[in-house]
C-alpha cells in the first residue's frame, strides 16, 4: 500500500503528461502482481467494488474528530479523503499491507460492517496511506490520470502499441496479469470480448490561416453536431456502443443497440432527435450515465446515431483504405439500416476555404458547432494525427459576468477556489448562470484565489460567497433552455476566458442579452 500511496501522491504533483508515464512505468516495473493491476483497475475505473460514500466517511470520522474542527479543516482543505487523512488523530503502525489485501477486503465486507473495517485501517495507516486509501475506498481518484494515459503506461513500459492494448482491453480483467505478462515479452493476449473497443481517429483544430496553405480540393467537409462520439460495434451477435474513450454506454441507449442490425463497426456522433429534427445536447446528456432506460424516456428523447465512417464491414477492415473508398462503403452501408436511428453525416459542398467559412459562420442549425474537413485520400488512424483530420469549430459566445460563488478545487487545485459560480443581472439582482473551473491561466488563479479570501461575505459548507465586484469574461459553445436553472437557461462547456479588471459590475451584462443567444424553439 506504501508504494501504491506513494504514486498518487507523485501523480497528484506532477503536471507533466510525459513524467507521470514515467511514474506509472516505474510502478508497474516495480511493483509485483496483483497489486500493479489492481492500481491499473483503480485508474482507469475498472477496478469492481463497492463505493464507499462520503455520508459514510463522514459518519466515520464525527467519531473520532470534533465537528468544528473537521468543518473548519474540510472548508480549508476541500477534499473529503484528504481532510479525514490529515486529521485522523494517531499514526501508523509501521506494518505495509499489500494492496490486493485491502481491495479483497473492501470487495468482500458486508456494508454494516464497513465502518469498523475503515476505522480500524485508518488508524494503522500513515497519512499519506490514509488519503490512498481513502481515494481507492472511494473510487475518485482525482490525480490527473486519464483511463488511456494509465494504457499509455502499460504501453510504454511493454514497449507495446497503444491501439494494439485497447483493442483487446474490453477482453480483459483486473488484475490485468496476462497484460503485464504480454508487456514483459510473453504471448499477446487472446481477447476474449466480444464487439471489442477500437481506437478512434481524432481531429486537430484548425483556422482559415492554417486551411490557407492547403488545397480545398483534396479535402471533404461535414458538418460538427454537437454530440458525443461513438463507435458502434456488432460482431457475433454481440452489440456494444462506446464512448470515444472506450467506456461501454450500451445500457443507457438500448433503442441504439436495437437498430444495430450489421456485422461492422461504425463511427459516429450519438444525438437526440425527433424526425429530422436534432435536440440540444441538454436532451442527450440526460440520458448519459444510466443503467437503464424507462418507456417514457425513450419516446421523449429518442437516440440516433449519425455515421461518418466505418472501421469494419461484414468481416472486413477498411481502416487502411483511404477516406474517399470508406466514404463509399459507408454510404452503401447506411441504406440496409433504419434511417430512423441511424443515418449518414452529409457532405458539403464547397470550392473554397471562403465558402467553408461562411458554412461554419452561419450553420443551418443551433446544434452544429463547426465543421469537419478531412483529407480525401486519409486511412483510418489511431490517434490524433496531424494533416488528416480537422475540426474548425464556431467562434464561442461570449458575456461578462459577475463572480458570485467560489468553492475550492481538488487534486493539486485543493489549495485553491477555482470553481466559480457567476451572474448576470436581472433587472437590479444578480442571477446565477453558470459555474467555470477552467479557462485562466496559474497566475490569473491565483488572483482569483485571493480575491475570493479578500472579499469573502458569507459562507455556505465549502462554498463561499464573494462582494459582487469582479467581472469576468466567460466563453461557452453553446446554450439551451433548462428548467433545472433558476435563470432558465445551460451553457455549454462554459470558461473563464478574461478576467475583466477594467469594467465595473454594474456594466456586466443582462440576462436578456444571454437569453438573446438561445436558439429558437
Amino acid at each position: 500500500m506504501g508504494d501504491f500511496a506513494d504514486l498518487l501522491e507523485r501523480l497528484a504533483f506532477t503536471p507533466r503528461r510525459s513524467l507521470k508515464l514515467a511514474h506509472l512505468a516505474g510502478y508497474f516495473a516495480a511493483t509485483p502482481d496483483p497489486d500493479r493491476g489492481l492500481a491499473l483497475a483503480a485508474l482507469t475505473g475498472d477496478l469492481d467494488q463497492r463505493a464507499v460514500t462520503p455520508s459514510l466517511l463522514r459518519k466515520i470520522v464525527s467519531g473520532r474528530v470534533d465537528a468544528e474542527l473537521f468543518a473548519l479543516s474540510y472548508d480549508f482543505v476541500g477534499d473529503l479523503a484528504e481532510t479525514i487523512a490529515l486529521i485522523w488523530p494517531g499514526g501508523a503502525d509501521g506494518r505495509d499491507v499489500p494492496l490486493h489485501a485491502l481491495v479483497e477486503e473492501l470487495q468482500n465486507t458486508p456494508k454494516a460492517d464497513l465502518p469498523a473495517l475503515i476505522t480500524a485501517r485508518l488508524d494503522g495507516l500513515s497519512p499519506s496511506q490514509r488519503f490512498a486509501y481513502l481515494k481507492l475506498a472511494t473510487g475518485g481518484l482525482r490525480v490527473g490520470v486519464s483511463a488511456r494515459l494509465a494504457r499509455q503506461a502499460v504501453a510504454d513500459y511493454g514497449g507495446l502499441d497503444l491501439a494494439e492494448v485497447e483493442e483487446i482491453w474490453h477482453g480483459l480483467t483486473p488484475p490485468y496479469e496476462s497484460l503485464f505478462h504480454w508487456a514483459e515479452k510473453g504471448p499477446k493476449p487472446v481477447s476474449a470480448a466480444l464487439a471489442p473497443f477500437r481506437p478512434v481517429m481524432l481531429s486537430t483544430p484548425t483556422d482559415a490561416d492554417a486551411l490557407a496553405a492547403l488545397d480545398p480540393a483534396d479535402y471533404v467537409a461535414e458538418w460538427k453536431w454537437d454530440g458525443i462520439r461513438v463507435q458502434a460495434v456488432s460482431e457475433g451477435g454481440t452489440r456494444r456502443l462506446y464512448s470515444r474513450t472506450g467506456d461501454d454506454i450500451s445500457a443507457a441507449f438500448p433503442d441504439v443497440i436495437a437498430a444495430m442490425d450489421f456485422d461492422g463497426a461504425l463511427d459516429g456522433e450519438l444525438l437526440v432527435r425527433r424526425g429530422d429534427q436534432v435536440a440540444p445536447f441538454n436532451d442527450l446528456q440526460t440520458r448519459l450515465g444510466r443503467k437503464r432506460v424507462s418507456a417514457a424516456m425513450l419516446a421523449s428523447h429518442p437516440a440516433a446515431l449519425r455515421v461518418y465512417d466505418v472501421l469494419l464491414w461484414q468481416g472486413r477492415d477498411l481502416r487502411p483504405l483511404p477516406f474517399a473508398q470508406r466514404r463509399a462503403a459507408l454510404e452503401a452501408a447506411v441504406q440496409t439500416l433504419d434511417p430512423a436511428r441511424i443515418d449518414l453525416s452529409a457532405l458539403l459542398p464547397f470550392d473554397t476555404w471562403d465558402t467553408v467559412a461562411a458554412l461554419r459562420a452561419a450553420p443551418h442549425d443551433a446544434v452544429i458547432e463547426g465543421v469537419m474537413i478531412k483529407h480525401r485520400a486519409s486511412p483510418y488512424l489511431a490517434g490524433r494525427i496531424k494533416g488528416h483530420w480537422f475540426k474548425w469549430k464556431r467562434d464561442p459566445m461570449l458575456v461578462d459576468a459577475v463572480l458570485l460563488y467560489a468553492q475550492r478545487g481538488h487534486g493539486k487545485r485543493s489549495g485553491y477556489y477555482s470553481d466559480f459560480t457567476f451572474g448576470l443581472w436581472d433587472g437590479d439582482t444578480l442571477v446565477p448562470v453558470g459555474k467555470a473551473y477552467f479557462g485562466f491561466t496559474d497566475a490569473e488563479l491565483k488572483a482569483l484565489d485571493r480575491f475570493v479570501r479578500d472579499n469573502t461575505v458569507d459562507r455556505f459548507g465549502p462554498v463561499r460567497a464573494v462582494r459582487p465586484e469582479k467581472v469576468v469574461e466567460v466563453a461557452f459553445e453553446g446554450l439551451n433552455r433548462s428548467p433545472r436553472h433558476k435563470s432558465g437557461v445551460a451553457m455549454r462547456f462554459p470558461r473563464i476566458s478574461r478576467i475583466r479588471d477594467d469594467k465595473p459590475a454594474s456594466e456586466a451584462d443582462q440576462l436578456d442579452a444571454l437569453l438573446r443567444m438561445l436558439p429558437p424553439q
